[in-house]
């Protein structure tokens, strides 16, 4: 019923299915533990940009890229701790390193598990001993991703932690969005604004954040391919981030722990006492009519 096989090409991408329902994950641990894929009897649930991906040099659009140790940006990229300056640029950097496969298994589920952890070059960046480990758990029209976020250091770890989701879409115009929030501030302009559900989705760009959430679920409904997204996760997760960009054929519903500068702000900021560990999780359920 469920599989895991790799493709030894570079890079190296590993592929979990479900038999039954016909889903399908492939994920590249190399290149940030990227979830590069996803389909369902076929279809695309996420938008993925081929010839952006195969460049190195330009940062990935599409998929579902990991956001560590820090969501967004930083004014002038700096993270200031304990008397000194650090250079962080956006959205951490845990998206460009490559994770270690530590575990897979087929019973309950297709699931892969990967690491990360520090290193010289994120001690100059981020001056925590850290180990993260994400388990992708694919079942059905559902992917659920666990998370643990462990201290190995004898310093209390300040982090913020968020996945960004590229939701292929289509045609948006006819898309409706359930977020559980009364406002919204717009990343682009600073400004916030009432939300009472509805967004004009043919603007050029849309960057909102959802900072005060009411409930730990989301979802929006795409009519055009009667297809419903539907995101919910743990408790550490307290911003909503939508994201979308005119002629682009995605939605963005991110999940983060903190918004933009919480390292510097501490709004939402969570932390990790010294040589303990937190977990979360995050789940996408895929409804298709």
């Amino acid at each position: 019923m469920y599989n895991i096989s790799f493709t030894p090409d570079r890079p190296l991408t590993y592929h979990l299915e479900d038999d039954q329902s016909l889903a399908r994950l492939s994920l590249v641990p190399g290149r940030g533990g990227l979830v590069t894929n996803w389909t369902i009897q076929g279809q695309p649930v996420l938008y993925f940009d081929e010839e952006r991906f195969q460049d190195p040099s330009l940062s990935v659009r599409g998929g579902i890229p990991i956001l560590f140790p820090i969501c967004g940006n930083l004014p002038h990229d700096q993270f200031n701790y304990d008397g000194k300056s650090y250079r962080l640029r956006q959205h951490g950097f845990a998206r460009d390193l490559p994770w270690e496969v530590i575990g897979q298994q087929t019973q309950e589920s297709a699931q892969l598990d990967l690491r990360l952890s520090y290193n010289d070059a994120t001690l100059e960046a981020f001056p925590f001993e850290f180990e993260l480990v994400f388990s992708y758990q694919l079942q059905g029209h559902n992917l659920r991703i666990e998370q643990r976020i462990a201290n190995l250091g004898d310093q209390r770890m300040p982090f913020s932690l968020g996945l960004h989701p590229y939701f292929f879409c289509r045609e948006k115009l006819g898309v409706t969005l359930a977020i559980p929030a009364d406002d919204y501030l717009d990343q682009k302009t600073g400004d916030r604004h009432d939300y009472d559900g509805q967004l004009d989705l043919t603007a050029p760009e849309l960057d909102l954040a959802f900072t005060q959430i009411s409930q730990p679920r989301a979802n929006f409904v795409d009519p055009d391919r009667n297809v419903k997204i539907e995101v919910s996760f743990s408790e550490l997760y307290q911003t909503l981030v939508f994201w979308t960009v005119a002629g682009k054929d995605y939605l963005c519903l991110e999940p983060w722990s903190a918004p933009r500068n919480a390292l510097n702000s501490g709004e939402q900021l969570a932390w990790v006492e010294p040589y303990s560990s937190r977990s979360a999780w995050v789940n996408f359920q895929v409804s298709m009519e």
